[in-house]
């Protein structure tokens, strides 16, 4: 009860909930006295660092000559493995925007590659039908995709729980009939919408130019990061923390729940658009699965495999996904799994099986996914050098 009426109160004041993710300690108070605001710690310094070491290696890897066997088609300078790791990275943008409407909000939903297809086929179609420029059809694109995630946010919301998750499914199914009629020929139907390319830069048509989709995808991926980190510790971001934890204490200090995640919702919604209209880009068309509940339920995969709330972890579980689901198709069809017995052939001959497999081994021993894991190992050697922080270890004693 005392944890409980803690997390109202810091809710209230805009202050970090306790119920904390280990990657996101705040860092320790400064002990010279500086008027009692907290100063970096050593290993937040060292967080950023790795960050950004990681980025600018991500950013130049279009210009090294690294090889992955296994994993990437061939050297990181190639269209094929950029190709790879751009679906990669935009994937694992998409996970972060359903990590924020999830993990930090408590919605499960469905129906998240609504928003996603939506920004695909929005943009697809104004590009060919519109003949607009590239940027002012991103604009309406965005103003779409926001309409889209308002409207039916604004229904979803008003039922809770199992009831909201079949909401957001019927919406998303409503959106994939749509897509697959092909009202006036203006999605594709069954085939898919391709991308007019009249109407692009030069720099985003080819297979030659594929680093620079490449670079998009990073630039997206780093853009859904940053906002999705702004809202997790802005005032928004800590009562949604308490009502994914507590609706009714919530309600109770004078907050509206509704209003609180109706704005995760639209920003989710917005989020998955922007990816949408880049996996466009990338993949230059748009095809009816982008709107298939399996979608949505693969994202739900992802963020668990990685881990819940944990953004990093959602990164890694989007990253991770898709680079398995991409190889596995290849070991599926290989020759040594030919050559095994029909009993062994038949079930490792399907991609989905083996990652239906990892995911069922995931929550079983890896509960909080691999961000949990990996927290609970940093905590363990913390304790051991006597470093640990003493919140986390009231947290446990309480």
């Amino acid at each position: 009860m005392m944890r409980e009426n803690e997390m109202v109160r810091d809710a209230e004041h805009g202050a970090q909930s306790p119920v904390r993710r280990e990657s996101e300690q705040s860092p320790a108070a400064s002990p010279g006295g500086d008027g009692g605001r907290a100063a970096p710690s050593a290993r937040t310094l060292t967080t950023w660092v790795a960050g950004a070491a990681l980025v600018v290696l991500l950013a130049v890897l279009p210009l090294l000559n690294l090889s992955l066997p296994g994993i990437l088609p061939g050297p990181t300078y190639t269209p094929g493995a950029l190709q790879v790791l751009a679906f990669a990275l935009l994937t694992a943008a998409l996970a972060l925007s359903y990590h924020l409407l999830f993990g930090v909000s408590g919605l499960l939903s469905f129906g998240h590659a609504l928003y996603f297809a939506a920004g695909a086929y929005g943009l697809a179609i104004l590009l060919d039908r519109a003949q607009m420029g590239l940027l002012p059809a991103i604009g309406v694109t965005l103003v779409i995709g926001l309409v889209l995630a308002a409207l039916t946010g604004a229904v979803s919301l008003r039922v809770t729980g199992i009831s909201f998750a079949m909401v957001t499914l019927a919406f998303a199914q409503a959106g994939s009939v749509i897509v697959r009629r092909n009202p006036d020929r203006l999605t594709g139907g069954e085939e898919g919408l391709a991308l007019n390319t009249d109407r692009l830069p030069e720099l985003l048509v080819g297979v030659v130019n594929t680093k620079y989709l490449y670079w998009v995808a990073l630039v997206v991926l780093l853009l859904v990061y940053a906002v999705v980190a702004w809202i997790e510790h802005s005032r928004a971001g800590h009562l949604m923390a308490a009502t994914r934890e507590n609706e009714l204490r919530v309600r109770v200090i004078g907050q509206r729940p509704y209003v609180i995640k109706l704005i995760a919702f639209v920003v989710a919604g917005v989020l998955a658009t922007v990816v949408g209209m880049a996996n466009l880009l990338l993949q230059s068309g748009a095809v009816p699965r982008a709107i298939s509940t399996d979608f949505t339920l693969t994202l739900l995969v992802m963020v668990v495999l990685g881990g819940v709330g944990s953004r990093w972890g959602a990164i890694v579980g989007g990253v991770l996904y898709t680079l398995l689901d991409q190889r596995l198709n290849a070991l599926a069809s290989s020759a040594w799994i030919e050559e095994l017995p029909s009993v062994l052939r038949i079930p490792l001959s399907e991609p989905l099986f083996l990652l239906g497999t990892l995911f069922i081994l995931v929550v079983l021993f890896l509960p909080g996914g691999i961000a949990g894991a990996v927290g609970r190992v940093d905590a363990r050697n913390r304790r051991r050098t006597g470093k640990a922080d003493p919140r986390t270890l009231l947290e446990e004693v309480v």
